[in-house]
Order: C-alpha cells, then structure tokens, then sequence
C-alpha cells in the first residue's frame, strides 16, 4: 500500500486519522489484490460496574486459594475446587480438609494466613512456641495464675511479697524452735538422770563389790582406816534386795555419784565404825539417781534386819524407829546417842540418811536401827542373809 488512507471519521464523531504510515512503501503492492481494511467497530457506552460486594463470613471463594501467599514463591499453581458452605454446612470433597496439603494455603484472606503462618514459624520467622518443648525446670519455675496464663512481673513480685513471711510470723517460728530445742534439752538430761545415771552407778557399785570381795578372799585389805572414797564393807537390806558397797566419806563424786553408799568419817560429822564398842555407824547415799540404793528405805519397819558385811565379821542391826522429814542441818540424828530415835542411852546403832521428798533435796528422812549380833566370817553368813 502507497497511498494514503482516506480520512475518516470514527463513531465517536472525533476528527479524522490519517495512516500511521505516511511515506509510500517502497514495495510495489498488487492493487488486485488489495482489500481495504474493515471499518473500524464503534463502541457503544459502557454503564458503570457494580460495586465490589465481598463474600459473606459464612461462604468461602475459591479464588482465595489461587492467590499466592505472600510467604511462598509466585508459581503456577492448580487451584482448589471450590468449596462454598450452603446453609450453614461445609461442602468438600471425600478426604479434603481445610488447608490444602498441596500448597499449604489456609482458608480466609490475608489476616488469616499470616495468623496461621505466625502459628507456624513464630512472631519473626522462628520456631513456633507452641511446638518447641518447654524444659521441666522452666516449666516449673514460670509463675502461672489460676487460670494457667504466666504471671507478669508486678504479679509475680506481688505474689513473692504474699508468700513472704512477715516479721510476727518469723518471730514466733524462732520462739517455737526454741521451745521444741529447749523441750528436747530437758527430755535428754531427764533420760541420763532417770535412767543413763543408774546404770553407770549400779556398774560402778558392782565391780567395787567384787572387787571388796576378792581383795578379802586374798588377803589383800586389812581392818583399819582408810581413805577417802576408798571402799571398806558391804551393806545389805534383804527386805529391799539392796547389796551396795560402803565407802568412806559422803562425797558426791568420790563416793555417791558411784552408787555406793557414803560413812560419815570426816570432821565434825566423824561417826562410829561397826567395830566400836559403843557408837552410831552413819552412813548416806541417794534416794534418786546414781543407783539410788535408799530409794525404798521407806518401806523398812521394825525388826527388818540391816546387815553390815566386813572383812572379818558380820554385823546385824535391826530397824528401830523412823523419821520422815527433817531438815538437812539437823546433825543431831547421827549423834553417838542420835536424837528423835528414842535410844535413851548409849548403845551400837547404825543410821541411814538420804533426801526426801523424791526427786528433790529439799528434806531429810533418817532410819535407826540398833545392833543385836555380831558373827565373824568363819561361822558363816547370819540368818538374815541366808533367808
């Protein structure tokens, strides 16, 4: 084509056109065989579209899924038959389920699949919390609320200030600790007194025993003086079941704290021995504790024999009279003639001593009896030890 395209007017009564082309093609063209072209088609008015309507919550468009994700590359991919709910009920083929395990999409608009991606890999592309494994020690030691939610640090400030005991409280669980310190104290120096002192005593008082009695056997200890806290004779009560070595002096520690029983020897409190023809043999020892031979000399009443056992001889006494209390400075019962004893005159007595009421030292109770035999060993034991 050479010439130039008449001008025309188009359907929008615009200005006419000229040809795009307005210098001749150098190429001859076959004019038989030209055709001109069509008319151009004329548009009528278009109305204007109706506004976008979007879909309702209860509906769900297809289209959705043929969209791609933000967070996945922008590839072909084949849509997912649409699936639209139709009175209130899902409509979805045999097996499908929400998410597509093709393409992983989530149904509803971009919200929802950044909530669902946020589940997935976190707030900033991470692991998501809900899949990563807690620790036993973290998950024990994150303060929750009742409800299960973790507490915020003013609400868990709060609650360690709550759990905090206050000074009142502090307080009395100190005292109470030293009332249970102090009750246990008292309950163990009550159990070596009752009990722990008795048995180390009736130890203590049964190796002298035989000891006294091997030494005499042998030949080894003569009649005589003798020293302080050093044993000398035998005491026995029958009617107590009581056999406890006598030992000089009335020492606590030398002599009664031993389980022995103590003679007044020493000073202005000096008594009688058994051998003296004339005189009161006086002699001490517990009530309580340490093997607490006088515990029952109570129970003693005339004509109950009392035997004193020594080297060479037996010397029996028998139960006179008693008194239950009396202070500890009245010296006078151990007086050759010992007063309250109702002897009128001078004889061979034995007198006992020891503390009273029990468990305390605040009295004196005094047992008398009065000599009625006296047997050397080689006649052999008296009656009232062979009974």
């Amino acid at each position: 084509m050479t010439a130039l395209r008449p001008e025309r007017e188009d359907s929008y009564g615009g200005t006419p056109y000229e040809s795009y082309d307005s210098a001749p093609y150098e190429t001859p063209v076959d004019a038989a065989a030209y055709e001109p072209p069509p008319d151009p088609v004329s548009y009528e008015p278009v109305a204007d579209p109706a506004p976008y309507v979007p879909p309702r919550d209860d509906e769900t468009v297809a289209l959705r899924n043929v969209l791609p994700r933000d967070d996945e590359t922008v590839a072909l991919r084949i849509p997912e038959p649409p699936t639209r709910r139709v009175g209130g009920e899902p409509m979805s083929a045999p097996g499908a389920s929400s998410a597509s395990p093709a393409t992983g999409t989530t149904p509803g608009g971009r919200a929802a699949r950044r909530k669902a991606a946020k589940r997935r890999h976190g707030r900033h592309g991470g692991p998501s919390p809900e899949l990563e494994p807690e620790s036993e020690s973290e998950s024990e030691s994150e303060p929750t609320s009742e409800g299960g939610r973790p507490l915020s640090r003013v609400e868990a400030r709060k609650q360690a200030r709550a759990r905090k005991a206050s000074p009142g409280v502090v307080a009395s669980r100190a005292i109470g600790e030293v009332f249970i310190t102090t009750g246990v104290l008292m309950l163990l120096f009550v159990s070596y007194q009752l009990w722990w002192t008795n048995v180390r005593a009736h130890a203590q008082a049964d190796k002298e025993t035989s000891s006294l009695q091997d030494d005499w056997a042998s030949g080894k200890r003569n009649p005589g003086t003798f020293a302080p806290g050093q044993g000398f004779a035998i005491l026995h009560i029958p009617k107590l079941d009581v056999v406890v070595p006598i030992a000089e002096g009335v020492s606590n520690k030398k002599v009664l704290d031993r389980g022995m029983v103590g003679h007044y020897g020493e000073g202005a409190l000096k008594t009688a021995m058994p051998g003296a023809k004339t005189g009161n043999f006086a002699l001490a020892g517990h009530r309580n504790t340490h093997g607490e031979p006088f515990r029952y000399v109570n129970r003693l009443t005339a004509g109950d024999p009392i035997v004193v056992e020594t080297q060479d001889k037996y010397y029996v006494y028998k139960m006179a009279s008693i008194l239950p209390v009396t202070s500890p400075s009245n010296t006078s019962v151990i007086d050759p003639v010992p007063k309250g004893s109702g002897f009128t005159g001078p004889g061979r007595y034995i007198t006992l001593t020891t503390c009273t009421p029990e468990f305390t030292s605040k009295y004196r109770l005094i047992v008398w009896g009065k000599m009625v035999e006296e047997r050397p060993r080689s006649k052999g034991k008296p009656d009232a030890l062979v009974q």
